[in-house]
């Protein structure tokens, strides 16, 4: 961890955590013998041994590896219940070194994991979209349009009372599933037209979640009850 005080970035952050952690074991780091080779201008085939640590390239991709061991399991489990707990209260702009602190894990851990703070982001948050795609799919399904336009929008504020956070809108991944929820939210409202106020649009659908994602209370169950009755209002609002 930095000094306090110090603004140190997540990469910078992950690089410093790297070079202490090669210089406490006594090993090399891989590929700073090249570097140094291209300084002094020694021949490259005399950096022939690099080749040995061609598995640690093979470690990278770990999500590629099925199934992952126990303990690495339990690490990625921690690090997106981490992930989401931090961009919930502090946003998308929370250091990467919060999540690995929160979580209990190196940094090494964290980006052999999720090398970006994106992927960590899309992989935190892909299930809760699809839990609200789902939600309103099933309000597109029911015959009585402004039930299920109702009914979407207390799941969807009661689903927010959780973690569904401001990270949500800048993660870039998970911009085509975020299209198709909006769009079936905008179908939902055009069949729901004749039991709405004649200026309602979508977009104010989308400012009410926003409003809702707002909400602070001093407990998770407070948090809930607050956004439940939100739901009562902002529904009734909607009508003529």
């Amino acid at each position: 961890m930095p000094p306090p005080g110090e603004d140190v970035s997540d990469e910078a952050w992950s690089a410093r955590s790297e070079t202490r952690s090669d210089r406490d074991s006594g090993q090399p780091r891989a590929g700073s013998g090249l570097r140094q080779t291209l300084g002094s201008g020694v021949a490259l085939r005399a950096e022939a041994p690099l080749r040995a640590e061609a598995p640690l390239r093979a470690e990278a991709p770990l999500r590629a590896e099925a199934p992952l061991r126990a303990d690495a399991r339990d690490n990625r489990e921690r690090i997106l219940e981490a992930a989401r707990a931090v961009f919930a209260t502090e946003g998308f702009n929370a250091p990467m070194r919060e999540v690995a602190h929160r979580a209990g894990v190196g940094p090494a851990t964290l980006y052999r994991h999720f090398p970006t703070k994106q992927a960590l982001a899309t992989e935190a948050f892909a299930d809760r979209l699809k839990a609200c795609h789902t939600i309103i799919e099933h309000g597109l399904a029911d015959p009585d349009p402004w039930h299920g336009l109702r009914t979407v929008l207390a799941e969807l504020f009661e689903l927010q009372s959780g973690d569904l956070t401001r990270a949500f809108p800048y993660v870039a991944e998970l911009a085509p599933a975020r299209e198709r929820s909006l769009t079936a939210l905008a179908e939902l409202t055009r069949r729901a037209k004749h039991h709405l106020r004649p200026d309602v649009a979508v977009e104010d659908l989308i400012l009410l979640l926003r409003a809702n994602a707002g909400l602070r209370a001093t407990s998770a169950a407070a948090r809930l009850a607050s956004s439940r009755r939100f739901a009562e209002l902002a529904i009734q609002s909607l009508r003529p």
